[in-house]
């Protein structure tokens, strides 16, 4: 039953990624062109998905399980690092270079599109090379240090 759900909110999600048209690399980029001509689109579509986000975790935040009888499991870490700003940093940076981040990018690998597929290579070869690295800082003993 929870995949079956897990598999509906996807659907729909991406659903609506294909109705705003933020599937398309080149909607992404001109709202990123502020110099050149600005497609406000995608603000429109961040604001609304905010405004959800944000309902839905007030919501659960009141909640100790799911609709689904499941225990309610929120983020409890609020610290900002560097990490969590190099980490953001270097997704803003791709996704600026191409247009495409990962929802999309699974959008376009179900319509078959070259370009979603290439996106998906790399962004798991991304993690591959975080686990590595992640794996390799456990292995070390200057590790304990906090960054």
């Amino acid at each position: 039953m929870n995949t079956l759900f897990a598999f509906l909110a996807g659907l729909v999600f991406g659903l609506g990624l294909i109705v705003a048209g933020m599937e398309d690399p080149a909607k992404v980029l001109g709202f990123l062109d502020l110099t050149g001509k600005w497609d406000p689109s995608l603000a429109l579509v961040m604001g609304g998905a905010v405004a959800v986000g944000t309902a839905g975790f007030a919501l659960a935040s009141r909640r100790s399980l799911s609709l689904l009888s499941l225990p309610m499991q929120l983020p409890n870490v609020r610290k900002i690092n560097r990490r969590l700003v190099g980490g953001n940093l270097l997704f803003g940076v791709g996704w600026g270079l191409c247009g495409i981040c990962p929802a999309p990018a699974l959008v376009l690998v179900g319509a078959g599109a070259a370009q979603g597929m290439l996106f998906v290579i790399a962004m798991l070869a991304g993690m591959a090379l975080f686990e590595f690295i992640e794996r390799s800082r456990q292995r070390s003993p200057s590790s304990s240090a906090s960054v």
